[in-house]
């Protein structure tokens, strides 16, 4: 049995997520003066897709929570669509982001740290901060896919929905760069346009590989949970209530086929 509901984590998830936002925007740095501030930066980025991710997710659950016992059809199709939206942002970015951001991070600063967090950063963000935006981020996904089962969307649309963020993504920095002269990451300056074209396919084609080791760690993770605990605590809700509204949609339609037979 698990030791803490899943919903209560979530929760706090969220609550942290707040927490290390607030925080990050009250610093005083001079990036955030400058054209896009902290948007222009994938991290900050990444922290608000998390937060909107959990959001989701704990509105889910009090809606659920709201549902539950309820004979209302109309009520389970606007909780199932929540649950798809929930579903279709793990897939697409809370968890292919999330785990880009923290791998490229932590390889691109444990072999030059000043290509994409110079030291002069030190001195502003605080080294819980630094891991609150660049190390937490991958086990709470993970804790959220352990914990609840997510409906993957078929692979061509995840993979076009994900490359169109990255594309997105580039394209902003370009923009940036075209206006201040400056690149978001100091590392984009020590190379040149081809590289640094060829730099942005490589990370888009990562990006896309990451979506799809999320895909295959969710169904390995249920696959497993579905023959060894069918009826624990891991079980989501959000099937019982797909099994209520087919019922609720069975029952309507024999009691049509009834009426039309008298």
């Amino acid at each position: 049995m698990a030791l803490i509901p899943s919903q209560i984590l979530r929760v706090a998830i969220l609550l942290s997520y707040f927490s290390i936002i607030c925080s990050y925007k009250a610093i005083d740095m001079p990036a955030h003066q400058t054209y896009g501030g902290s948007w222009k930066f994938l991290t900050f980025i990444d922290l608000v897709i998390q937060a909107v991710f959990f959001g989701v997710c704990v509105l889910t659950d009090l809606s659920s929570l709201l549902t539950k016992g309820s004979a209302s059809v109309e009520q389970e199709r606007q909780l199932k669509k929540l649950i798809g939206l929930r579903d279709w942002m793990l897939a697409v970015l809370a968890f292919p982001v999330g785990v880009f951001v923290v791998t490229m991070f932590w390889t691109l600063y444990l072999y030059d740290r000043d290509l994409v967090y110079p030291r002069l950063l030190d001195n502003f963000i605080p080294q819980w901060l630094n891991h609150g935006m660049h190390t937490t981020v991958l086990p709470f996904i993970i804790i959220e896919m352990r914990t609840t089962h997510h409906q993957y969307p078929s692979r061509l649309c995840g993979l076009l929905a994900v490359c169109s963020f990255a594309v997105g993504y580039v394209l902003w920095m370009c923009w940036v760069h075209n206006v201040t002269g400056v690149w978001v990451y100091p590392l984009l300056e020590h190379i040149g346009p081809m590289a640094r074209s060829l730099f942005f396919i490589c990370l888009t084609g990562l990006i896309s590989l990451y979506y799809i080791m999320g895909e295959i760690l969710n169904n390995y993770i249920w696959d497993s949970s579905r023959t060894s605990l069918p009826q624990g605590p891991w079980r989501p809700d959000e099937s019982r209530t797909t099994s209520r509204l087919q019922h609720s949609e069975d029952f309507c339609a024999a009691e049509c086929n009834k009426d039309k037979s008298d």
